[in-house]
Formats: C-alpha cells, structure tokens, sequence
C-alpha cells in the first residue's frame, strides 16, 4: 500500500470521527502550510481564492490548471499530514478535462479535491446537475484508476449564490447532494450556511460528511459539529487575514517611516525552522 493510499485512507477517517468535525484552515502557499501543521491540524486544504491572489489573478477559475496544480504540490511537499485540493470547478468545461485535473492532483500528492458546481463560463449561476455529476464521475474514475481513495467534495452553491427561491432552496440543495453522491461524491460542502436549522437539515438529508464554512459571528466549529457537520473550513479568511494585516504594516510605514511590530509575528528564525524541518 503506497504512503499516499494510507494518507487518503486516513484523510476519510478524519470525516468520521464522532468527537469532532475536521477542521481545515485553508492554506495558499507552503510557508503557510507549515504554519497551520506546527498549529496543530489534523489535515490541511488549499483555498482557490488564496492560491489565486498569490499568484496575482483573481478567484474564480482564472488560475489555470497548471499554476493551481503547482502550487498543491508545494504544499504537499511541505507538511506531513494529508491534504486536498480546492480544484474550483475542475479547470476545464467538461469531464475530460476535470479528470485530467484530478490525475494532475493525485501526481502531485494530494488525497482529496473539492470540486465546486458554480458555471465558470458565465452560463448560469450553476452548472447543470446532469454535466456536474458527469464531471465528478469522471474524477471518481481518475482516482480509482490510479489506485488512491481521493476524497471527492461536492461544492454546491445553491445558498452562496442565492440560487433559486429561498423557500425552496434546500430541496434544491439536497436534489444536487443526492446526484452528486450517486455519481462518485464522498462528501458535500454547501458553503454559505450556518444557521442551525439549514446545517442541520442538511446533514440529516445529504447522507455523507457535509462540508459548512465558518464565518465571523457564526457557530464555532464545535457548535457546527453537534448540528450534524462533519466537516467545517476556514475558505478565504486566513488569507483574507494575512492579506489585511499585510495591509496595515504597510500603511502604518508608508505613513509613520516607522516599522510596525505584528501582535503575533512568525519570526524570521521561526519561520526558518519550520521550513528547514522539511528538507
């Protein structure tokens, strides 16, 4: 049994764990990877948006496969503990291309994928339920071809992008859900939702691990946890954090002269440290 095969197998085991959901702070680069491992995470998942403004291009399946794809790999390279990647819709139109992508993935040593059903073509708000389950059945097939128990995340964008009527959004929801799942879905992540009634019909109905994003003034993760979820992600807000404090430092040196000291700052040795212990 490979080391990746045994790092996917145990990334599942992590969805399952009845003490506490999987917490993922969404990390963008590898010095940011080592920083939530030394934190203490369990697992680790890269952020399309974080992933995008490092590499300066905006979100939104602009970052082209290739650069998304080399970044995974850096990350992977330096951290220890499992880690899947945000493949946004798949980089590509149709399910050759997305199962090229998640080949792509599994070379570069990830062992999960969240693969998001918003249309990148400008088409719609979603893709049709028909073609994404096509597109997700084909990264099942690529992981199962390559002998690794890739954990595929269904993204579903019904509540982040206000799909539909609101009154019946949630069947809308758990429609997808239950396509998805059918085609080869391990899990599904509905981001946009933390009230407790919406969490928890979800977990109730989706029938796999849910996935929920948690926000500033929302449910902590173990609150998110007791509705039903399984799992809880960070998305953007590391990287949305970062990049504010980046912000202040430089205003309050372009204004002051002065050089502003962070509340926390990772330290220069610190940092060396980290990255050193990986080779």
């Amino acid at each position: 049994m490979s080391n990746q095969h045994t790092s996917a197998l145990t990334f599942r085991s992590l969805h399952h764990d009845r003490t506490a959901p999987l917490a993922l702070a969404n990390v963008w680069d590898a010095a940011g990877a080592r920083l939530v491992e030394d934190a203490g995470a369990t697992a680790l998942a890269t952020t399309s948006a974080g992933a995008a403004w490092s590499l300066g291009v905006a979100d939104g399946d602009r970052l082209g496969r290739e650069r998304a794809l080399g970044l995974v790999a850096r990350v992977v390279a330096a951290v220890r503990v499992p880690v899947s990647a945000d493949i946004e819709s798949g980089y590509g139109t149709g399910p050759d291309e997305v199962a090229r992508t998640v080949a792509g993935v599994l070379d570069a040593g990830a062992v999960g994928v969240n693969i998001e059903d918003a249309a990148p073509d400008g088409s719609g708000p979603l893709r049709p339920v028909a073609h994404q389950a096509a597109c997700l059945a084909a990264a099942r097939a690529a992981a199962d071809a390559a002998g690794i128990a890739l954990f595929v995340n269904a993204r579903i964008d019904t509540y982040l992008r206000a799909v539909g009527d609101p009154g019946t959004r949630l069947r809308h929801t758990l429609e997808r859900a239950a396509a998805y799942v059918d085609a080869g879905a391990d899990g599904i992540f509905v981001p946009g939702v933390t009230d407790t009634a919406t969490v928890t019909a979800l977990a109730d109905g989706v029938g796999v691990p849910l996935n929920v994003l948690a926000g500033p003034g929302g449910p902590s993760v173990a609150e998110l946890g007791r509705l039903g979820a399984a799992r809880v992600s960070l998305g953007s807000a590391l990287a949305e954090a970062a990049y504010g404090t980046a912000r202040r430092a430089a205003r309050a040196f372009l204004t002051t002269g002065t050089c502003p000291v962070p509340e926390e700052p990772a330290g220069y040795q610190e940092l060396n440290l980290l990255l050193s212990a990986r080779g």
